[in-house]
């Protein structure tokens, strides 16, 4: 299966990604070579082979739920958009 210009074209529209004429040329072959390797993946024989969640056996990736220090109320909202002395100001959503 092979990409067109003009699929590579709607993708690109889809993703709202403006593209030059070249950028499209190079994006067709860069996709066209990824979607030839899915192919040859497909013809390998995988009868027998488990389904994987990751690569390699991973346990418990998560750090213990541990208590620590609040963060400072002036931290906290120093990035809010708007805010008051105490907390967020958010638009009303109930009437």
């Amino acid at each position: 299966m092979s990409l067109t210009l003009a699929e590579v074209a709607k993708v690109a529209l889809l993703a709202r990604l403006r593209l030059s004429p070249d950028e499209l040329e190079t994006f067709t072959g860069q996709l066209n070579s990824i979607v030839d390797y899915v192919a040859q993946l497909q013809e390998l024989d995988m009868t027998g082979v488990e389904p994987l969640a990751h690569g390699i056996e991973v346990r418990n990736v998560f750090r213990d739920d541990v208590r620590g220090a609040p963060l400072p109320r002036d931290k906290a909202l120093a990035n809010a958009p708007k805010r008051n002395s105490e907390s967020f100001l958010v638009p009303a959503v109930l009437e």
